[in-house]
């Protein structure tokens, strides 16, 4: 008779949901970060229910008998460490459970600035009654950054909407279904003097590290606003600071900070044209449950011997697309 699985979730301080099904077929610990190391040995399964904590590295070596790890996020840029990488553990992430919130954010933040809440908001703490021209979207150029999941469900509900949207990715692709186009980020810097929105879905990895340079930023339209939900580190922000600090920039709307809570100092905090969002573009009042769902779905699938989806490529730093 096979021995049951063993079964480890970091907990964090939200408790975890949803663990039902697994345990009538799995043992189960459930452990904060002081209790990782022990709670490691013999498990065959590591679910971060936590996935902001950092306590994996330093438990690393009481995990000689993982294999499969699923981290309950779409970025997994801290999780990637040598160690892990280097081994022959299965990492999957919570690929699709964002897509829709995700998405739905980056369309607010363009309605935003399109309309001119912020000001009007302004304009209503002082009891100022002034009318406001707007912009309409639809009709307007916005360059995706990121061709994932995450990038397609953004490209699909902004065509939607009558936005005319081209992709960046890796790899260019002259005939997509999401985007029409795909173009290698290589030429960014070339695409982003013909846009209307630059937004930044793609994960943090080595290759998209400060991909939004100074180059990219400084060759964007006046009248361009650019829209980070990705990694703060994706952009040169002192870049971006330096035009939006001259007004040659319509505007920015940041969910993502190279620092992370962004600093009371930091000069994005101010900027007039600038929206800050505590990185809560994934959130939607689903969410916990939504990745408790996806969890159990996959472990059913582990259980059964069955591919498990979202598997990240750990060379890579994300799940690669299949879709053209």
């Amino acid at each position: 008779m096979r021995p049951r699985p063993v079964v480890v979730v970091l907990e964090g301080t939200h408790p975890v949901r949803r663990l039902e099904r697994v345990r009538e077929l799995a043992e189960v610990r459930v452990v904060q970060q002081e209790g990782l190391v022990q709670a490691l040995d013999g498990a065959d399964v590591l679910y971060l229910w936590d996935f902001f904590s950092g306590a994996l590295p330093a438990a690393w070596h009481a995990a000689g008998s993982l294999r499969w790890l699923h981290c309950a996020a779409a970025g997994v840029d801290r999780l990637l460490f040598p160690e892990l990488v280097a081994s022959d553990v299965v990492v999957t992430n919570a690929h699709g459970v964002f897509d829709a919130p995700m998405a739905e954010y980056v369309l607010a933040a363009m309605l935003h600035a399109a309309k001119g809440f912020g000001p009007l908001r302004d304009q209503q703490r002082e009891a100022t009654w002034v009318w406001r021209e707007g912009r309409n979207i639809a009709g307007t150029r916005a360059l995706v950054v990121g061709t994932g999941s995450i990038g397609r469900h953004t490209a699909r509900l902004l065509r939607a909407v009558g936005v005319r949207v081209e992709g960046v990715g890796r790899v260019a692709a002259e005939h997509d279904d999401d985007f029409g186009r795909v173009h290698a980020a290589a030429d960014l810097a070339r695409l982003a003097g013909d846009v209307d929105w630059l937004v930044l879905v793609a994960p943090l990895t080595p290759a998209t590290e400060n991909l939004v340079d100074a180059r990219v930023i400084g060759a964007l339209p006046d009248a361009a606003v650019l829209i980070n939900v990705g990694r703060g580190r994706l952009l040169d922000e002192r870049a971006l600071v330096s035009r939006l600090r001259d007004g040659t920039l319509a505007g920015a709307v940041l969910d993502t900070f190279a620092v992370e809570p962004l600093p009371p100092d930091n000069p994005l905090w101010s900027l007039p044209s600038v929206l800050v969002t505590p990185h809560m573009a994934s959130n939607a009042d689903s969410w916990r449950d939504d990745l408790a769902a996806q969890f159990e779905r996959n472990f059913l699938l582990w259980s059964a011997g069955e591919p498990l989806p979202g598997v990240v490529d750990k060379a890579l730093g994300y799940v690669p697309s299949t879709r053209h």
